[in-house]
Order: structure tokens, then C-alpha cells, then sequence
């Protein structure tokens, strides 16, 4: 029986390519670069299958011009917002995505930009590898503490909820935001928000982990800043699309934030310059979900929907 063609657009894991090869026709992308619009089209009309990551564009101009003989784009990512989902299931092919497997290295990475930006880790770690470090009193590098405080988390999802319960080690007090209330085995004693403004009055710390959409753009605007309480520190590991950064630089630069742990950006790669000058902004190059085992669960978990379809089952990540 002849294999079903798969084009894996990045450079997976070793375990993930291992068993690709074994069950498909594979070619891989071992140069790593982003696939271009041209080269989706191209591979659509020599591939049946395709794992993407969030850097590739399934643009609806680009999904237009497809062959038809790809079958599936079974998403290296949980996010899908690089895909135009509409345009793909006009064209019938099937759509999977990652969710579950990163949560916890997601949740992890977010507490350590939590902790880095709340206890100055960016101006710390410069003054001790520069050799500044000549000097220390009682109101030397005091940062603000985390254990008693109150966070506020947008999107009490998969990520929201386990960094959740990361932040309940510490004994943070949560508060949430998301679409519907938790049923209170889910939700653990965290309090529940109706609105985000009624959340961000609250909140000393905000963690975002909601999905980008045309609703979510800008969500932390200006206004929405201004009602975090004065010295607030904001952390977003979720999409740079949630963020205006001008009006993050401003409250920054204020004061009224005090600081800012970001593993996304409006511009990926290369994030926003101008956060460079700030070092009350502790930043990382996207990696939330940077773990062995969680690059292994994820392509697994893509590898796992490509089974499901080509035997002719529902995926279990079917969007």
C-alpha cells in the first residue's frame, strides 16, 4: 500500500522524524526556514499531508490556489491563528492542531517571567556579568513579591489553569476572565470575573493565555492598562496580538507598570526594538512550549490526527 506524502515544513524533533518516516512519505525541511506562501502552494499539489508550524500562512489567497490533492494541514502548534480556517474547509481540508501536551511548559515558562520581571532578573543579571556589582544596601535591586499577591489570568484554559495551579504554590490568589464560568472542580477556588475590566482592577499580576482572534487584538490597550492597579506587573506568553506595545511602552515608561515578562511579540521573529532600552521588560524568543518532552509530545500528537485520517477516522484535534 503507497504511503501518504507528508511535507514537514520545520526541523521536529528526532523522535517526531523518526516516526514519520516509518508510517509516510516523507520530506522534511531540514534548513528550518519558514515555507513561504509559494511553497505551500507548490507542496499542496505533492503532498497529501502537511505539519506546519505557527510560522507557516495559510492565507486565504494562498489556499485558493491549492491542489487538490492535499487532504490535511495537522498543525505542529496549539494556536491556528496563521491559518485561515474558513478558506481550508472551503477547500475541504481537514484542520488538527496540538492542545494539551504544552500546557504545563507553557505554564512554567510563564511563571519564570513572572518571577524574573517582579525581582529585576534583566538588571540583575547585567550588573553581576559586567562586573557593576560593587555595593549593596537595604534598598538595593527591591523588587515586588509574589507569594500573597493577587493574580488575575485572561483565558482560564488549558495553560490558564495549570499556570494556575503553578501560581497557587506560591500562594497567589487567582482570579479569572474567560468566555464561561469553570465548574468549581476546574476552577479550584479562583474567583471568577464577568468582565476584564473587572478583573484588571484586582489584579497586582496578569498573565494572558487567550487565543489570538479578530476579538482578542489589542485586548490590553491604553485603557484597559490604566486599570491594572498602580505597580502591576504583566505577563503574556500566549499571542503577541494581545498586546498593544505602544501603549505598553507608555504605561512602562510611566510607571503605572512596573514591569513586563513577554515570550511574544506583535513582530515574530525579532520582536519590538524598542522594549530593548527597558530592563523592567524580561523578554524570551517565543519558547513557551521549548521542552524535549513537550516537542515530542506535540509532533507525536500531529503524527496521532495524520493516523487518524488517513484510516479513515475523525481526528481527535479535528477543528
Amino acid at each position: 500500500m503507497t504511503k501518504p506524502r507528508l511535507w514537514i515544513t520545520r526541523r521536529l524533533s528526532d523522535a517526531t522524524l523518526e516516526r514519520a518516516a516509518r508510517d509516510y512519505d516523507v520530506a522534511v525541511n531540514h534548513e528550518d526556514t519558514p515555507g513561504s506562501a509559494a511553497e505551500l502552494i507548490a507542496a499542496s499539489a505533492e503532498f497529501d499531508a502537511i505539519i506546519p508550524c505557527h510560522s507557516e500562512h495559510f492565507t486565504a489567497e494562498a489556499v485558493a490556489q491549492f491542489s487538490d490533492r492535499l487532504k490535511i494541514v495537522a498543525n505542529h502548534s496549539v494556536g491556528v491563528d496563521h491559518c485561515d480556517l474558513p478558506a481550508l474547509k472551503g477547500r475541504g481540508i481537514a484542520v488538527t492542531n496540538t492542545p494539551d501536551v504544552l500546557s504545563d511548559a507553557t505554564a512554567e515558562l510563564a511563571m519564570l517571567l513572572m518571577l524574573g520581571a517582579a525581582r529585576h532578573a534583566v538588571a540583575g543579571d547585567r550588573i553581576v556579568r559586567t562586573g557593576a556589582w560593587d555595593s549593596w544596601s537595604p534598598a538595593f535591586m527591591v523588587g515586588k513579591q509574589v507569594t500573597g499577591a493577587r493574580l488575575g489570568i485572561i483565558g482560564m484554559g488549558r495553560v490558564g489553569r495549570a499556570f494556575a495551579a503553578k501560581a497557587r504554590g506560591f500562594g497567589m490568589d487567582v482570579h479569572y476572565f474567560n468566555r464561561t464560568e469553570l465548574p468549581d472542580a476546574q476552577a479550584e477556588g479562583a474567583t471568577y470575573h464577568q468582565s476584564v475590566e473587572s478583573l484588571l482592577k484586582v489584579a497586582d499580576f496578569l498573565s494572558l493565555h487567550c487565543p489570538a482572534t479578530p476579538e482578542t487584538a489589542n485586548l490590553m490597550n491604553a485603557d484597559r492598562f490604566a486599570l491594572l492597579p498602580a505597580g502591576a506587573v504583566v505577563v503574556n506568553t500566549a499571542r503577541g496580538a494581545l498586546v498593544d506595545e505602544e501603549a505598553l511602552l507608555n504605561a512602562i515608561t510611566s510607571g503605572h507598570i512596573a514591569a513586563a515578562g513577554l515570550d511574544c511579540f506583535q513582530v515574530e521573529p525579532s520582536g519590538n526594538p524598542a522594549f530593548a532600552a527597558h530592563e523592567n521588560i524580561f523578554m524570551l524568543p517565543h519558547i513557551g512550549s521549548a521542552t524535549r518532552e513537550t516537542r515530542d509530545a506535540m509532533g507525536f500528537r500531529a503524527l496521532d490526527n495524520l493516523d487518524a485520517f488517513f484510516a479513515g477516522r475523525t481526528p481527535r484535534d479535528l477543528l
